[in-house]
């Protein structure tokens, strides 16, 4: 069976008012950088001020297109962010685990102080790995971690309380 063959299941979608203000946010954060550079002169002096004159503003400039491709990814995933395929659980198309893996769905505040859900994997680490944050999500957490451990029972993985601290 190749992934082809199998049925995605939608588990999460995101909404689009926080990827639309991101995406925004990037464009006004371009806009600002690109008024920063100097464009006097001929082509090859604009060029040499830009690379060495301004390698800062360069650097910002190249951290912004990033991020500004990172959202616009995300939003291309949006109605499918968090989806089965009833052997891996997959979010957007960066992460992947196998559904037999999963031992819980939590609600968790990160290190930016902004709630997200996260999922408990047994891989013999420590660390739980973001599903996504609660403010990017089109309804409710619980709707979410109830439609990860159903594809977790259907699978067969144990399902066990975890306490994360």
């Amino acid at each position: 069976m190749t992934n082809a063959d199998r049925n995605m299941v939608v588990v999460a979608r995101l909404r689009a008012a926080p990827l639309v203000a991101w995406q925004a946010l990037c464009a006004l954060l371009l806009g600002m950088l690109l008024t920063r550079l100097h464009w006097g002169g001929d082509p090859l002096d604009a060029l040499r001020n830009m690379v060495f004159g301004q390698p800062l503003v360069l650097l910002g400039i190249a951290a912004v297109l990033t991020l500004w491709a990172y959202w616009i990814g995300v939003w291309r995933r949006r109605h499918a962010y968090v989806r089965h395929d009833g052997v891996m659980l997959y979010r957007g198309s960066s992460a992947r685990w196998p559904l037999s893996l999963v031992r819980d769905v939590v609600v968790a505040r990160g290190n930016s102080g902004l709630e997200s859900l996260r999922l408990v994997v047994d891989d013999d680490s420590e660390v739980t790995r973001e599903l996504a944050k609660l403010y990017l999500l089109d309804g409710a957490p619980e709707v979410v971690r109830d439609g990860v451990m159903f594809a977790v029972a259907r699978v067969g993985g144990r399902l066990e309380p975890v306490t994360v601290h």
